[in-house]
């Protein structure tokens, strides 16, 4: 009998109508033969409620009350599907994250699954029962509840696929796969029938919010058989695989764009080689997220470090760096915001020399400036202004001859 996780995101879930199709499908799969384990995200828009709530009492709630309020939301979901199941004949259970064995870190609002103790989940497969879990949830070795930040219920869909040995994880969402870029602004946007495993972690962390970067990371560590689909049809989405087999004359596979990017520039009176590694060091402790880094040494030139970060990373960056100020050894600071990141991604790029000076060239043709440049075997990535993203991104998807992929 083969093991299938199947994951539902908070729109497949968003009502009690849905969360009834939802059991539906399932029930359809152990009427197959499959031993099921589910994994739910909270209802909706529940998340972004339960978010304001607290935005309507602090400024800056602490992070570990913020994870205490948003895992009740999975909770939610976790109960009514099961209760839908039940009414429909099917034996299900439920279980919280930490009733599910899934150990984390110990870091609030962005912790990384370390462990999973299936004993539970095990015992009540072998008696027949649908496991329905809550994602984006664990808990850390000092009992704290923990959640895995957002999109982080993809995660505990690919983790729990790992640790039981599933034979695919399914990921089901509103979309019916991964596109070439976001269908809703990008013109002539086509789903992917297939996309490796290192081109799909590229677009995840590059913006593309159909699947969370970390899940990509279980799936590609655990050779796990992912696909993509909508919860809506019985269409079999976008598969991701070591090396697709379908389309491999696509250099350009996918464009994604990820708004709200602000730079930030170090400036030092002299060059100083310990000053890059202090720097990051020190905002890796705290957990800021850095992305693209420019360096800048010149004769005549105040030196200067620049890199870029998300926006809801912007007010801590800052705090970190005026209170760490005399130990960095710094001279002054600086900021852009209203940028935004656009990165072109595929596979074939690694033995297809121009592919960024093409790219270049059609910015340049669109009037776009172009303010730093990240690459990769991979990928290539400019942040311009954020009022040029959509223009950027269109232009590129456009240059590359995307639209004309068929499914």
């Amino acid at each position: 009998m083969s093991r299938i996780v199947m994951k539902f995101g908070g729109t497949s879930v968003g009502n009690t109508e849905r969360i009834r199709n939802v059991a539906k499908r399932i029930i359809g799969e152990t009427a197959k033969g499959h031993e099921i384990v589910v994994v739910v995200s909270a209802m909706g828009k529940t998340t972004d409620e339960l978010m304001s709530l607290a935005g309507d009492l602090s400024a800056e709630p602490s992070k570990r009350e913020m994870d205490m309020l948003l895992s009740t939301g999975e909770q939610v979901t976790i109960a009514l599907l099961t209760m839908a199941l039940q009414h429909m004949g099917q034996d299900a259970v439920s279980f919280t994250g930490w009733q599910a064995g899934i150990g984390t870190e110990s870091v609030h609002r962005n912790a990384r699954i370390e462990h999973i103790d299936t004993v539970r989940m095990e015992q009540a497969l072998s008696d027949g029962k649908v496991v329905v879990v809550a994602g984006f949830q664990g808990l850390d070795a000092y009992g704290e509840i923990t959640t895995l930040g957002r999109g982080g219920s993809d995660t505990t869909a690919v983790a729990i696929a790992a640790a039981l040995r599933a034979e695919q994880c399914d990921i089901y969402t509103d979309v019916d796969g991964i596109y070439t870029s976001d269908p809703r602004y990008v013109d002539g946007a086509r789903k992917l029938q297939e996309l490796s495993y290192d081109e799909m972690l590229e677009l995840a962390n590059l913006g593309a919010g159909v699947l969370h970067p970390r899940a990509v990371e279980f799936a590609k560590n655990y050779c796990m058989p992912l696909s993509v689909r909508s919860s809506l049809s019985e269409d079999t989405g976008t598969i991701l695989l070591e090396e697709p087999t379908m389309e491999k004359n696509l250099v350009v596979r996918g464009v994604a764009f990820e708004p709200e990017i602000v730079r930030i520039t170090v400036g030092y009176e002299v060059p100083f080689n310990g000053s890059l590694a202090k720097i990051f060091t020190t905002l890796a402790k705290h957990h800021v997220n850095v992305d693209i880094i420019v360096q800048s040494i010149m004769e005549g030139v105040q030196p200067s470090v620049s890199f870029s970060i998300k926006k809801e990373d912007f007010a801590e960056t800052i705090q970190v760096l005026e209170s760490k100020k005399a130990e960095l050894g710094y001279q002054s600071t600086n900021f852009e915001v209203g940028l935004a990141k656009v990165s072109i991604v595929g596979s074939g790029m690694v033995s297809n020399p121009g592919v960024a000076a093409q790219m270049f060239d059609r910015l340049r043709k669109e009037g776009i400036p172009v303010k730093m440049v990240s690459t990769s075997e991979i990928k290539v990535s400019v942040v311009v202004p954020e009022s040029a993203m959509l223009q950027a991104t269109n232009a590129l998807h456009d240059e590359f001859g995307l639209a004309a992929v068929r499914v």
